[in-house]
Order: structure tokens, then C-alpha cells, then sequence
């Protein structure tokens, strides 16, 4: 395979200009350069950006997922990248061989869909919730996995032609999960590798107001959206009861029933079950989609 061309998507609210501009340094300062960066607004103008980034300003708030979309759509039509790496916009690419050594994993392998980046803070810590495995208790271990993390991560165009980009009613919580879900069904791998680092500031997911209500409906849609009949009632169970365990907050707990809730009544087509081979595949590499 030839080496792959990069191309780069970054979403911002506009909140963020210093450190959209350090990260855009970053970008510029691999040493294998990207053919392509687009900077989306989503639902906000755009700071003033260098020459070689294309800026694309939305009129409203796409989600993450509407947003990435859009950064796609522009990417295409440049006709010239084969991997898509998307990064958070407060994130710093601290090494200058990221994109070197991601272009040597997809060029090595050519089902390789997805690969997801380490998420560290400043200090080098990777919380639990960014490591893409349910045994999180070592970051640095790396390897297949059955989905994948949102502020720092490569996707191949080839895959995303054939499995369909973000599932944009999503907006925002569980997207990744949606597309690696896809991606694994129809035969493409996704893999963590911990050597290709984004760092981000240490954050908690709860400091979006939407949290609770978008994590419980977009799970019900997950599964509604891609597990064979058998398994939806086991996956919503299994979540029912880790959600009411662990949350401590009682507004929060409304918030995600209200959601879990919104989920059920509503519909997110397309419906496309997984294969049970899939099932078995994800089981495989440690995490049955039940859990």
C-alpha cells in the first residue's frame, strides 16, 4: 500500500482560540506532514487561522457528530487524504512522529479502520475512561479493540465509504462506539495505540450540561440501532443497573432515565444488526456487547 495521506478535522465552539492555535502548531510541526486540515465552527465564528487550514463556519451547533460530518464532506472534496484524524480542539500533539507512525500502521495493513490515540494530561496521566477496554487499569497496553475515543483518533476514508460516516442524530456521547460497532461488523479492525499520544487537559465528562440525558438515549439507540433482538434487553439491563450503582447525583439520575426514556420512544434508523459472528468476534477481544 501506498503511504496513506492525512488529512485533519478539528471541532471548536469558538471558546478556545489560545489552545486551538497551539494545537494547530502542533499540526504543523509533524514530521510527516498533513495534506489537509479543516477547522469546523460549530455554531460559532471562526478565530483567525494560518493560511493552509481550510475553515468551514456552521450557522448552528451540528453535535460532534454533525460537525464531523461536515469535516468529512470538505475533506472529500479535495479528493487527496486517506486517513482522517480527528483531534479536540484543547488537545496538543506533544510528539512529532504521530502522524509518521500512524501512516506506518495503516500502510502495514490495509483493513485497518480505526486507531485510537492515548488521552494523557500534562502530567501524563490517562484516566480510566479513556482507555478503550474494560481491564483499564494499564493505559500503555495496546492492541485490538472494540471501540474507540473521540478527542484524538485516525480513521481510514476506505472504511467510512463502505460503513457511512457519524451517525449525525447522535450529536454527541456514544458516536464512536456507533461507527466502531459498524466498522467490526463489516471486517475491519480497530486498534489503540498507546505510543500515539494526545495531550488533554484531565476533564470529567459531566461538565456538559447534556451529559446524562445524550449517554442514556444514545445507548438506547446504540442498541437499537445495531444488536441482534436477543441482546437489546440484556445490553439496556446491564446499563440500567451500572447507571443506578454508580451515579451519586439524584438530578443526574432523572437526567439519564429521562434520556434512557427519550431513547425507547423515539427512533434513530437505520436498524442494521450486527452479525453473531461479530458478536462472538467482540467477545473475542473482551467485550461482548452487553457490556
Amino acid at each position: 500500500m501506498r503511504h496513506p495521506r492525512v488529512g485533519v478535522a478539528v471541532l471548536t465552539m469558538g471558546t478556545r482560540p489560545a489552545e486551538l492555535a497551539e494545537l494547530l502548531d502542533s499540526v504543523a510541526g509533524q514530521e510527516t506532514p498533513a495534506q489537509r486540515v479543516v477547522v469546523v465552527g460549530n455554531g460559532s465564528p471562526l478565530p483567525s487561522l494560518p493560511e493552509w487550514v481550510t475553515g468551514v463556519e456552521l450557522p448552528e451547533n451540528l453535535g460532534v457528530s454533525g460537525g464531523r460530518n461536515v469535516a468529512l464532506a470538505r475533506l472529500r472534496e479535495f479528493g487527496d487524504v486517506d486517513v482522517v484524524v480527528d483531534l479536540d480542539d484543547d488537545g496538543l500533539l506533544v510528539s512529532r512522529d504521530v502522524f509518521t507512525r500512524l501512516t506506518r500502521l495503516y500502510a502495514a495493513d490495509e483493513r485497518l479502520g480505526v486507531v485510537s490515540f492515548r488521552i494523557a494530561d500534562e502530567r501524563g496521566r490517562t484516566q480510566r475512561r479513556h482507555v478503550p477496554r474494560l481491564r483499564a487499569g494499564d493505559p500503555m497496553r495496546g492492541g485490538p479493540v472494540t471501540t474507540f475515543l473521540g478527542g484524538g483518533h485516525g480513521l481510514s476514508l476506505r472504511m467510512l465509504d463502505e460503513t457511512g460516516d457519524w451517525p449525525g442524530p447522535f450529536f454527541y456521547a456514544h458516536e464512536e462506539t456507533d461507527l466502531a460497532w459498524r466498522a467490526l461488523d463489516a471486517g475491519w479492525k480497530v486498534l489503540y495505540a498507546p505510543e500515539l499520544v494526545l495531550q488533554h487537559p484531565w476533564t470529567s465528562p459531566t461538565r456538559h450540561a447534556v451529559y446524562h440525558r445524550m449517554v442514556a438515549r444514545n445507548r438506547v439507540w446504540l442498541a437499537k440501532r445495531h444488536l441482534p433482538a436477543l441482546l437489546v434487553p440484556v445490553y439496556l439491563g446491564v446499563w440500567v443497573a451500572t447507571t443506578v450503582a454508580r451515579t451519586r447525583s439524584a438530578a443526574g439520575l432523572r437526567a439519564w432515565f429521562a434520556g434512557f426514556s427519550e431513547g425507547l420512544r423515539t427512533p434513530c434508523p437505520p436498524r442494521r444488526p450486527m452479525r453473531w459472528s461479530t458478536v462472538w468476534r467482540m467477545t473475542r477481544l473482551g467485550r461482548p456487547p452487553v457490556v
